[in-house]
């Protein structure tokens, strides 16, 4: 079994709560998980003082492969010099030099793909065909057998709440390519709350071909919480085992103290688009109570 923790949306910066930060810090190491994921704006205004508090947190964190990536808050916005000539320059001076990564652990293939695009779309971000290509090639020398995970701040699919997102432009196009490299599992964040959803939310025609899932975490540890978790924060912990994916959502409880299990999703591996590799038989998706 491979342990995933997953939070984005750390906001260092006005919006942060510290003692979150701090409740935060123990779910990871309570967690012990064999990778962690961080999808993305780990400040508020992309300043250095900023960007020096989100470098602190990460290095008293376990010391465990992690998977980074920038989101649009981690570019300055009213900067605007710098947003148009240097957007990401603090970002790959305390966070990381690559912007487009993979990270392999035993059982599983990470690729995490910069979405920000700041000279074009600030808050919806892009995804162009030199990052698929860059996923395809690596996703080629995966084992055949391992997961394969695509990293973005943005997201593929709306929150099935009241409030309308727009997904990531060519959001279809870029989840036909994720299927055709066997992707199975999308984490982001962005949208400062949590969900599920799956390939075919967006694309009916994967119900017949392998679907892919999507999952997001809320904010971790900022008050920026949006719709069904307005002024809360939640993480996603999630569990792959060899027949089906387990993502739990954990909310901070009032007292801001520990992040406790709300919801629970299960989803077949027979699903997915790796389940012909696998020959695992065909089931459905279920959700269980926390």
């Amino acid at each position: 079994m491979l342990t995933l923790f997953q939070a984005s949306d750390l906001h260092f910066g006005s919006p942060h709560d510290p003692v979150a930060a701090a409740a935060l810090a123990r779910a990871i190491e309570d967690a012990e998980p064999d990778v962690l994921v961080l999808a993305g704006d780990f400040t508020q205004r992309a300043k250095v003082r900023e960007y020096e508090q989100a470098r602190a947190f990460l290095d008293a964190l376990p010391d465990v492969p992690t998977v980074v990536t920038p989101g649009n808050h981690d570019v300055p916005l009213y900067r605007v010099a710098e947003r148009l000539l240097h957007p990401l320059r603090n970002y790959r001076r305390y966070i990381s030099e690559a912007l487009d990564t993979v990270t392999e652990v035993p059982g599983a293939m990470f690729v995490a793909l910069d979405s920000t695009a700041p000279h074009r779309a600030i808050v919806n971000g892009r995804v162009d065909g030199a990052q698929l290509a860059f996923a395809a090639r690596n996703f080629q020398r995966a084992d055949p057998e391992a997961l394969r995970v695509v990293v973005l701040h943005h997201h593929l699919a709306g929150a099935p709440d009241y409030e309308r997102d727009s997904p990531l432009p060519g959001a279809r196009r870029l989840l036909d390519r994720m299927r055709e490299m066997g992707v199975e599992l999308v984490l982001g964040g962005h949208l400062h709350r949590g969900f599920v959803a799956r390939s075919a939310d967006v694309c009916p025609d994967h119900r017949n071909g392998g679907e892919v899932l999507i999952a997001h975490s809320g904010t971790a540890c900022s008050t920026r919480g949006r719709a069904r978790e307005k002024g809360r924060m939640s993480v996603n912990l999630i569990r792959v085992e060899d027949e089906r994916i387990v993502v739990e959502q954990r909310l901070l409880d009032d007292a801001r103290e520990r992040y406790r299990p709300t919801w629970t999703y299960v989803w077949p591996r027979a699903l997915g688009p790796a389940a012909g590799r696998r020959g695992a038989r065909r089931s459905s998706a279920v959700e269980e109570p926390a």
